[in-house]
């Protein structure tokens, strides 16, 4: 590759300007005409002579020198110089005088009238592209396969954690209605461009064993995404029952279920986005914030219609099972929604059920059911009761122990019995009270109402 010296065969030593004695040579310049930057020592004649066939290719541009041998090859020639003499060939009758030549040709591969040194360029180009191609398409099939690999394990991956989330259950549970199950059922990608992979900035709260991040589904809906962080086998079921059982309601004072997700190891849960927390935050959080009593009635209300709602308004009746003041979520408007439906049941026809596992939060806890473990409507408005008495008197009713030991509901009802109530009432309560109290007949018809209420029972 490259330029090749031909010192040896070409050196005219066995092939040498020679002149034949008795051959009179004729005088000729010093030098021989330039071709392509090559300058000959003698003129193209004196080689033709010998059979050498120097020759001015002038169609190239530059021109190009060619050597030719015999058989009509050739060979192109970079460089042409006199090698240990000078000077011109002289005339001479009885004497042979040699000039030994240096000659520099471009190959030694005979390939008529082409430049070795451009094709090796070419060649070395052409193999240099192919080999980097080669390369590159190597590197994109290993970064396609490495991708496809990954894709398809974090598929499989989904498809175990649906299994085991207990998706199928779901999707049987929603069979009665068309179309359900699919709406219900969000994947993991829309929950991650949600709410941006997950990213802390919007996490809303983190405690216990539940984290909640604020996300914007694809159709714009602001949504609350709820993730527990530990989850066993009867949180899974709770969690699959509570999405089985929004899914069918819809009323204004009942948080709303956009779906749930169970391509992760903990499903996740979507809610609407309620924006000013809860019941307890709102009675407990300090500083106190002064609440009036037309606002506590508000709140009342709208509990009570969402349970109503869930005892009578729809085909098949619910039992909350863990009305409590954590359960009441505000919305911007301060409109309550009742939330927390993991340990709701469904109802018979005769309202009664009997269950093995009892379930509550101490403080709300309907102790009938407690003791009987038959579950009945009347379970959920006990609890709605102590809401009320939370309203009233601003207490804790899961940390509430009063000096003789009674926990908040005991203690409220012996208070009442004894017409002792302001020792535990709200002081704002107490303040309000004086031009809303009611006529004596108000009273008169409440009461009348509630006994006849209590006879048809």
């Amino acid at each position: 590759m490259g330029q090749t010296t031909l010192s040896a065969a070409v050196i005219i030593a066995a092939a040498a300007l020679m002149l034949s004695a008795g051959v009179r040579a004729q005088v000729v310049d010093s030098s021989g005409t330039s071709c392509g930057g090559v300058t000959p020592p003698f003129r193209p004649a004196r080689y033709n002579q010998l059979g050498l066939n120097l020759t001015c290719d002038r169609t190239s541009n530059p021109p190009r020198l060619f050597l030719g041998g015999s058989g009509g090859h050739s060979i192109r020639v970079v460089d042409i110089t006199l090698r240990n003499a000078t000077g011109a060939i002289v005339n001479t009758t009885s004497q042979e005088w040699s000039v030994a030549l240096h000659v520099v040709v471009a190959s030694s591969s005979g390939c008529p009238r082409c430049s070795s040194k451009g094709h090796s360029t070419g060649l070395i180009i052409g193999l240099s592209t192919a080999i980097g191609t080669c390369l590159l398409l190597l590197f994109l099939c290993a970064i396609l396969l490495v991708r496809k690999v990954k894709e398809r394990r974090v598929k499989i991956l989904k498809q175990n954690f649906f299994g085991q989330n207990r998706g199928q259950l779901l999707r049987q549970l929603a069979s009665h209605k068309t179309g359900m199950a699919e709406r219900m059922i969000i994947s993991l990608e829309e929950l991650q461009k949600a709410t941006n992979n997950f990213d802390e900035t919007r996490q809303l709260s983190v405690g216990g064993n539940r984290t909640v991040h604020k996300g914007i589904l694809s159709d714009l809906h602001v949504v609350a995404i709820m993730k527990s962080n530990i989850m066993v086998h009867k949180e899974i079921e709770e969690f699959i029952n509570e999405v089985a059982i929004l899914s069918q309601v819809n009323h204004r004072n009942i948080v709303k279920l956009f779906g749930c997700c169970l391509e992760t190891e903990t499903p996740l849960l979507v809610y609407e986005f309620i924006s000013n927390g809860t019941l307890s935050d709102y009675l407990h959080s300090k500083p106190l914030r002064s609440i009036s009593w037309v606002i506590r009635l508000r709140i009342a209300t709208e509990i009570a219609k969402a349970i109503g709602y869930l005892h009578y308004n729809i085909s098949v009746p619910i039992i909350h099972r863990d009305i409590k003041s954590p359960n009441i979520l505000f919305d911007e408007t301060l409109t309550s929604k009742v939330s927390g439906f993991g340990a709701s049941r469904y109802t018979h026809v005769d309202r009664r059920m009997e269950i093995r596992a009892v379930q509550g939060t101490r403080g709300y806890f309907d102790p009938t059911y407690y003791y009987t473990g038959r579950l009945t409507e009347k379970s959920d408005v006990y609890s709605f009761g102590v809401i009320l008495i939370e309203l009233l008197t601003r207490k804790i009713p899961t940390t509430y122990v009063s000096s003789g030991g009674d926990v908040l509901v005991v203690q409220f009802v012996a208070l009442f019995e004894d017409g002792d109530l302001v020792e535990i009432l709200d002081p704002q309560v107490l303040r309000e009270g004086g031009d809303d109290r009611p006529t004596m007949r108000q009273v008169e018809m409440l009461l009348e109402g509630l006994s006849a209420h209590v006879k048809r029972e």
